[in-house]
């Protein structure tokens, strides 16, 4: 009697569970909401420009004849860091350059959220790197020991800089810092030019040159979030540089650096590898993350969109792969520009759609960050030291202390001024490849859709959420954000 008053009871109870897990799970309705349009489109002087207001209406089965975005807000993927730039010693000297008011125009473009497009990452360089006005060291000749370890060269222009951009971003930015080469005494080239390899002899003492740097650093007053163990590992360039295989890599980051930052107290710092270009990335990612005893100390992997110098195009599979492969670890996007600086092409809309094409392809692929390289250059796309002239999305043009936006300033301020650190991917889909999009929801619950249009024909689309559509138009060679509130 008992036994079959427990069954009895057990039967209840489990078809109560199943009914109430049963239940279907409330979906995201758009009823009642409107969409606000804001765009940048060729051939007009409409840059993030406000573009009226949007309805849904009812339209639980779009026919195959119709162009559509469709948008699934529960279903949701990886969660936004930030989107930025690099603040470079070719940045902060250019900076200085301008007149005041130009310096503070600059700033309130990048960092202040509401008149600008908000960037809220931030990369900067360990010593020298190409975009310096000279090759430096923090410490002199033959000094393994760093007894004379000295920030005192970042004092000058790119500290305060940092300070400042720092300041109207809020108070925060997440900073990540990155070696382009160890002093030459620590190489078997005795260069910090030309590639070269860190001597073994020294591994100890350039993971200890990491610490020094964040600790010097924050005691300017700038926090730094992460790290990555070296730009472009496998590349030889005749600014600086210094090579690792994938195997020198994860066995210095698991012999040195992974063990000395955790000494140090530093162990929550977020250690990036790779940062390099996405052709050899998976391969990269493999070979390092296989290793238990070095995949511990690793946040993510980073990579460049450079892949292209063998005449390819950007290798968006490989980034959806090694997401794939590595879930647990990841990716963020450290470096990207527009190489090969020409004045007389600064009005050139390509260069805005490279960086629109990268950054909607990363995000749906997984990336959580996305880093432009340096937010402002001069009128020959540097200073640089070795002649390695490129774009910026803006440039100071120091003769007459005017600033020039190009496009890509505004295409990645689609991102960066809609999509705010903490928002969650949402499903984003086009019926048609002549449209490129991506969305997030925001933490407040706004969704930002972005669209983007690299053809040269007016496409009429709908913008669909659960049975419910808002008829909209994409102009020729243009970039649209979409907020649903």
């Amino acid at each position: 009697m008992k036994k079959g008053f427990l069954i009895a009871c057990s039967v209840f109870i489990s078809a109560g569970l199943f009914a109430q897990s049963a239940k279907p799970k409330m979906l995201y309705s758009a009823a009642n909401k409107t969409v606000k349009v804001y765009v940048t489109e060729k051939g007009s002087d409409k840059r993030l420009a406000p573009a009226g207001s949007l309805r849904f209406t009812d339209n639980p089965q779009p026919p195959e004849t119709e162009f559509v975005i469709f948008v699934d807000p529960t279903k949701k993927f990886q969660t936004m860091l930030g989107i930025g730039g690099a603040l470079t010693d070719a940045v902060a000297e250019t900076f200085y350059k301008l007149p005041k008011d130009k310096q503070k125009e600059l700033l309130a473009a990048y960092y202040d959220k509401k008149t600008g497009i908000g960037f809220s990452l931030a990369r900067t360089n360990i010593q020298s790197c190409d975009f310096s006005s000279d090759s430096y060291s923090y410490v002199k000749e033959g000094d393994a020991a760093l007894k004379t370890f000295d920030i005192s060269h970042d004092k000058k222009y790119r500290i305060p800089f940092i300070k400042e951009a720092t300041a109207v971003a809020g108070g925060k930015l997440t900073m990540f810092v990155s070696p382009w080469s160890p002093p030459a005494f620590m190489k078997d080239n005795n260069d910090v030019l030309h590639g070269g390899k860190l001597k073994p002899e020294f591994a100890q003492s350039w993971a200890n040159f990491y610490v020094k740097f964040i600790n010097e650093y924050e005691k300017a007053g700038i926090p730094v979030w992460g790290l990555s163990v070296q730009n472009e590992p496998m590349a030889t360039q005749t600014w600086e540089s210094c090579k690792y295989t994938a195997e020198e890599e994860r066995d210095f980051v698991k012999n040195f650096l992974g063990p000395t930052l955790a000494k140090g107290g530093m162990a929550a710092k977020k250690l990036i590898v790779w940062d390099h270009n996405r052709d050899l990335m998976y391969q990269r990612a493999s070979t390092i993350l296989e290793d238990p005893a070095a995949a511990k100390y690793i946040w993510g992997i980073g990579f460049h969109w450079y892949e292209t110098w063998t005449g390819a195009g950007q290798n968006f599979e490989s980034t959806r792969l090694t997401h794939e492969a590595f879930p647990d670890k990841n990716l963020i996007f450290t470096e990207g520009c527009v190489e090969k600086f020409d004045f007389n092409r600064l009005n050139d809309w390509s260069l805005g759609e490279r960086y629109g094409l990268s950054m909607i392809n990363d995000f749906n692929a997984g990336t959580v960050g996305w880093t432009d390289w340096n937010i402002l250059l001069d009128e020959k796309g540097g200073p640089n030291h070795v002649g390695n002239f490129c774009f910026a999305p803006v440039h100071a043009d120091t003769r007459n202390g005017s600033l020039i936006y190009t496009n890509s300033y505004y295409y990645m301020g689609h991102f960066s001024k809609f999509i705010q650190p903490g928002a969650k991917r949402i499903a984003s889909a086009a019926s048609r490849d002549k449209l490129l999009t991506t969305a997030y929801m925001n933490p407040n619950g706004k969704i930002a859709v972005v669209v983007m249009n690299r053809t040269d024909e007016k496409i009429d689309y709908n913008l669909w959420i659960k049975g419910k559509s808002a008829k909209t138009t994409s102009e020729p060679h243009s970039m649209a954000t979409l907020i649903v509130e």
